[in-house]
């Protein structure tokens, strides 16, 4: 989500790096438990593409040593555990934009290789989660939106400053984020022309109606916020048809499972390293995703 969802509290955002000074990424261990049942065919080499919706930070177990972050027990590792005989490598890094396929991306303890750099003719399978960090779109609006939440807290003071100051860049960000997502899905099949390319879209994050501490937003700040969660989704979708690649919808099953639901797939405002990085994925939520794409995979 460009500005919304990853750009949380940029303070929080700013994991972003995985192996630094590493020639190419390298393979992930998908050596993990509770994974899905009922495997589709096994593939040779799986690369996982993704932002942190993909990574998983703090889910535990989660290698700290760099600033991606990454679960061991995100969604493309138990998709590969699922299918014995796939060497995973997962390159997905907290933080990433869709820019960071073809560039380095940098942090505060080193550098990233470009995570296309990690795919060659033998890749035949490859899952793209990205797109909520380009032009910094849902940690951005988000973490605007927490921040003026006190002015107005009935009211709607994220949505007016943004129709004020920024509604043509959100609306070009989301014409942007298509594009994007488009163009990594053809450079893939440029550097993996047999891979089957999966394209993977973004939970429900902010509750349909009602509010909730877990999300400290203005009352009527959370419409707004809901639907540049659900605009991104689409944003992600179209990109995906476009490059005639195989969407798997994460948006639908994760309905009343968002930040203020009864059975939350996604982390409240407290970052624990015993559960998620605040506002990100739960270990329930990378399962579900496992199996959507496991699901997909056996069609």
């Amino acid at each position: 989500m460009s500005r919304l969802l990853l750009a949380v509290p940029a303070l929080v955002l700013v994991l972003a790096g995985c192996f630094s000074g590493s020639d190419r990424p390298q393979a992930a261990p998908a050596h993990v438990t509770g994974s899905p049942t009922g495997a589709p065919t096994a593939y040779d080499e799986y690369v996982a593409l993704g932002d942190s919706y993909t990574a998983a930070p703090l889910v535990p177990p989660t290698d700290t040593s760099t600033i991606c972050l990454r679960s061991g027990v995100n969604y493309p590792a138990l998709v590969a555990e699922a299918m014995p005989g796939t060497t995973l490598t997962d390159v997905s890094c907290s933080g990433a934009t869709t820019g960071n396929t073809t560039t380095p991306q940098t942090g505060r303890t080193g550098s990233v290789p470009p995570q296309l750099d990690a795919l060659d003719r033998g890749t035949d399978l490859v899952t793209v989660g990205l797109g909520g960090n380009d032009d910094r779109l849902f940690g951005g609006v988000l973490g605007r939106c927490m921040q003026v939440a006190a002015t107005d807290p009935a009211g709607s003071p994220c949505r007016d400053s943004f129709a004020s100051r920024d509604g043509d860049r959100i609306e070009t960000t989301f014409t942007d984020i298509a594009a994007n997502i488009a163009e990594v899905v053809r450079a893939v099949r440029e550097r993996s022309p047999h891979a089957r390319v999966l394209v993977i879209g973004y939970p429900q994050i902010i509750p349909e109606s009602g509010t909730c501490d877990l999300l400290p937003l203005a009352a009527g700040d959370y419409p707004f916020a809901r639907e540049i969660n659900e605009r991104l989704t689409e944003a992600v979708r179209t990109g995906a048809e476009r490059s005639d690649a195989e969407y798997v919808d994460v948006w639908t099953p994760s309905a009343g499972h968002d930040i203020c639901g009864e059975e939350p797939w996604i982390n409240g405002r407290v970052t624990s390293a015993d559960t998620a990085l605040a506002y990100h994925p739960l270990a329930v939520e990378q399962q579900a995703v496992a199996e959507l794409v496991l699901d997909t995979l056996r069609g």
